[in-house]
């Protein structure tokens, strides 16, 4: 699916958290996205039926298909995401919805005798940055080289489309026309102005450790209690070839004769030239026109008589014949290069009204000789046969791929050099070199050969669009797993120690926090632990400010938002550093009633709230309609066979 993964995030509650600045990004797991490049799966589940609309099923292996990419492209952002974490966020429901409700659509849409053309699912292709060049036009390359990548076909990718057209074409209109009160409306915006204090504590746990070496029965325990806190993630080494366009530096040199017919097929690219620069007034009348020709040809300025008039004279720099002729109109044009400099044209009738203008300049370009442009057609042929002979030698390449040759006996029928990377993480990092930085040819790889299994075939990535392209294999694929203790001892002992610092501070922090709410104040609760700790420090804003954009503010923060007033809590500083002890002080509540862009803004954002709720619930009426059956075991049989693939966590 294209626009459900996108849905989720402006779901009823999602969007409305959003509006707040308050929202977990509870659907950032959902990056199975076109523009960015990132679609397809290979991964093969189990047979049978997961969900039936009319004459449409959805197989388990799609599920688990769909449910694995979502995955995968979450780990893009997110290393550190497990498939455990995944699944806890609902991911994997979420997923199932989505493709059961884009089945029902397609469904209905047959239904209706709805179709989707393959003209406009094109035009859709067309627009997706991922498929165009650096001029913003459809790259075939691009294309091909995406679809090879991320190991999906044209068909798959045009049934995704034709689904996300079909969502638009049915649920759109639906939403369509929402009107919110001022009532409504009014609340929601206000909250953002709400602004709140806060006195906030840390009892960071670095301040309770305790100098006793653990025994190693106590870091065994430890150990074997949190491996997945020092596992290593997934490493590969990455064979590859690359393949540049300079290895046909010599094959693509032209010859005299194919320089010589260049220059003739495009003589009048080179031929002499001229052109001109004017001062240009359009009026809606001839009477008015002429009266302004006759005051400059009295004297005055184009551009004073302009302003005299109200109007301004638009200047147009060295423009060619054809160029006048395109903004002005051939009349306009023909008059004003048969004009000489500092003459006055006009009235003459153009497309948009009447036109005066004045010469100001005239250019003389002379005619470009061949000798004289031989280096300028010589590097232009040169990039066209270079592009051609990269083009046919990739695809070459990749009917020999598809022919069943292997990534050996591909590099060496061709000529091309195989390297090895070191053993990678997903970043591009090596566990036992932190220096290690990838080379520019490797870095574009890194991506592309930890999506692909061990088993996959080899595949062709752009490094450089038309330029360089290595074809990739995944080697050494080393699973997920926590090191032997001994090799990081020093670590686990120092994180027990830390662990055993937060458990001490915890207490602490709860000592502090009864105290506080009996009535002492908080300074004077965190001097009387006996124990240096950080003073406490004084922060609110308004919500809108501190919450504002993508990023989330510091939880000690966003929660003095959800506070009752005069209330005290403690707060989980992270990763066993400590605590926090946040206690509200104060509440300015907002007033938007003056506030009109503001309630513009919560009135357009809650409008497409409710239009998206309509069409969830019209998606629902639609699947009841229909009768659609799902299969209540999916997700389930999804989750376990996902979390063996993904084993170790990842």
């Amino acid at each position: 699916m294209l626009a459900v993964f996108r849905r989720f995030t402006r779901s009823r509650f999602g969007a409305v958290f959003a509006i707040l600045f308050l929202a977990v990004i509870a659907g950032a797991f959902i990056l199975g996205d076109l523009s960015n490049g990132q679609f397809g799966s290979t991964l093969r589940g189990s047979g049978g039926t997961a969900a039936k609309a009319g004459g449409h099923s959805l197989s388990q292996s799609e599920v688990q298909d769909r449910i694995q990419r979502v995955y995968e492209n979450a780990r893009r952002s997110n290393p550190a995401l497990t498939i455990g974490e995944f699944f806890a966020q609902g991911g994997a429901t979420q997923v199932f919805d989505q493709l059961v409700a884009s089945l029902t659509l397609r469904a209905f849409a047959d239904d209706q005798g709805v179709h989707i053309s393959k003209r406009l699912v094109d035009a859709q292709i067309a627009q997706i940055p991922a498929f165009q060049d650096a001029a913003g036009n459809f790259s075939q390359d691009n294309f091909r080289s995406l679809l090879i990548r991320e190991r999906i076909t044209e068909q798959a990718l045009r049934d995704d489309i034709s689904r996300e057209i079909l969502e638009r074409q049915l649920l759109g209109p639906v939403g369509l026309g929402v009107k919110l009160s001022d009532s409504l409306v009014l609340p929601y915006a206000s909250l953002l102005l709400e602004a709140r204090q806060g006195t906030i504590a840390a009892i960071p746990a670095v301040a309770f450790l305790d100098d006793k070496v653990p025994t190693d029965a106590q870091l065994t325990d430890y150990y074997k209690r949190n491996a997945d806190r020092f596992t290593i993630p997934e490493q590969r080494r990455i064979r590859y070839a690359v393949i540049d366009a300079q290895r046909f530096a010599q094959a693509s040199q032209p010859s005299d004769a194919e320089i010589a017919a260049a220059y003739n097929q495009n003589k009048a690219a080179y031929a002499a030239k001229q052109n001109r620069s004017v001062e240009q007034l359009v009026l809606p009348t001839q009477a008015g026109a002429k009266a302004i020709a006759d005051k400059v040809k009295g004297g005055t300025a184009l551009s004073a008589a302009a302003k005299d008039a109200g109007l301004e004279a638009l200047t147009l720099a060295d423009q060619s014949q054809a160029a006048l002729t395109g903004s002005a109109g051939k009349a306009v044009a023909d008059a004003a290069f048969a004009a000489k400099q500092g003459d006055i044209v006009g009235p003459v009738r153009g497309p948009l009204g009447w036109i005066v203008l004045r010469v100001t300049a005239i250019t003389q370009t002379p005619a470009r000789p061949l000798a004289a442009v031989r280096s300028e057609i010589v590097e232009t042929l040169r990039a066209q046969k270079e592009k051609a002979l990269l083009t046919e030698l990739t695809g070459k390449l990749e009917d020999q791929i598809a022919d069943g040759g292997t990534f050996d006996e591909v590099a060496k029928d061709n000529g091309l050099k195989l390297e090895t990377s070191p053993l990678l993480l997903a970043t591009g990092k090596q566990v036992e070199d932190s220096a290690y930085v990838p080379s520019p040819d490797l870095q574009p790889l890194i991506a592309p050969a930890f999506a692909m299994s061990a088993d996959d075939d080899a595949q062709l990535v752009p490094i450089t669009p038309d330029k360089r392209y290595a074809l990739i294999a995944p080697t050494d694929i080393v699973a997920a797993a926590p090191p032997p203790l001994a090799k990081v001892k020093a670590l686990v002992q120092a994180q027990y120690q830390l662990n055993q610092g937060n458990e001490k501070a915890k207490k602490v922090a709860e000592e502090i926090r009864a105290k506080v709410a009996k009535g002492m104040k908080l300074a004077d609760a965190v001097a009387a632990v006996g124990v240096k700790l950080p003073a406490p420090q004084v922060l609110g804003g308004r919500r809108a400010d501190i919450m504002r954009g993508e990023q989330r503010p510091p939880a000690e923060v966003a929660i003095l938002f959800s506070m009752a007033p005069n209330t005290v809590k403690t707060l989980p500083i992270g990763q066993d550093r400590g605590q926090f002890v946040v206690q509200l002080n104060a509440i300015q509540r907002g007033d938007a009633k003056d506030q009109p862009e503001l309630l513009k803004q919560v009135r357009d954002q809650l409008s497409e709230v409710v239009g998206q709720e309509y069409g969830q619930q019209c998606e629902r009426a639609v699947e009841k309609e229909l009768g659609v059956t799902r299969n209540a075991k999916s997700v389930a049989e999804a989750r376990t066979a996902l979390t063996a693939t993904n084993s170790g966590g990842q």
